[in-house]
């Protein structure tokens, strides 16, 4: 299959998160081989957090596709009214949503975000490959802003101030690293504190004159490298290679 009938068929999520994706290695197999290298390739259960995070980043980027998500009225997921209506599906709680709007106005109405985020030289949710280091990739960019030359990903946090710490819990730093070489671009993250709604700017390079915040590497990469190994067979050369560039990244 050709590279664009490739990168055509993952737009599309049941494709990138499906068979189909799984293909490619991606970011959030790194978290997998550091946890349980054993659920590598497989499906992760849908928890609140995804699901939050998820309408967060579907309202600005895609906010035709909303209709998606079921809201119940309800204090929590504990309730009968609850697990009446919901019929056992995991779905947001009107309260969540309502955070939510005002953490998205609050972003848009941020001059700073909205020209990073809008604009003509803006793409949404772009699929990429690549071979790095003899293993193929996969990438889905939340916002390639080609004016800026920037790949743009969105993240809400508990605590602005800790958000470094959260980086190198979530493998943020191996994120920017892969999405660098998927679309040629730095990255950076534009997060807002789900509290106090204050947002910030945040990178993984020293070259970046919008960045407010710089975060490092993660250590545990040789650890991901190693499980990868043993449960996939590859040469433990080539990832190697690929995360020990981490540290000069």
């Amino acid at each position: 299959m050709k590279k664009e009938d490739v990168i055509k068929k993952l737009r599309n999520d049941e494709h990138y998160y499906g068979d189909f994706g799984k293909k490619y290695l991606s970011n959030s197999d790194i978290s997998t081989l550091l946890t349980n290298p054993l659920a590598l390739g497989k499906p992760s259960e849908m928890r609140p957090a995804f699901l939050v995070g998820g309408y967060f980043h579907t309202a600005i980027l895609e906010p035709d596709k909303l209709k998606k998500y079921r809201v119940i009225q309800s204090t929590t997921r504990n309730t009968k009214a609850y697990k009446e209506m919901s019929g056992g599906e995991l779905c947001l709680l009107q309260h969540e949503v309502d955070q939510l709007e005002l953490m998205i106005d609050k972003m848009l109405s941020n001059n700073v975000c909205k020209d990073l985020i809008q604009g003509d030289w803006v793409e949404y949710e772009q699929p990429a490959i690549k071979e790095i280091e003899g293993e193929m990739w996969k990438g889905k960019a939340d916002i390639v802003n080609h004016g800026e030359k920037l790949i743009i990903d969105l993240k809400t946090t508990a605590d602005l101030k800790k958000f470094r710490w959260s980086a190198s819990k979530y493998n943020y730093d191996s994120q920017a690293y892969i999405y660098r070489k998927l679309f040629g671009y730095e990255m950076i993250f534009v997060v807002i504190d789900k509290n106090t709604h204050q947002i910030g700017l945040f990178d993984c390079s020293t070259g970046l004159e919008t960045s407010v915040n710089n975060f490092y590497t993660n250590q545990n990469h040789v650890k991901a490298v190693d499980n990868f190994r043993r449960t996939t067979g590859a040469k433990k050369f080539q990832l190697q290679r690929m995360f020990n560039q981490l540290n000069n990244y």
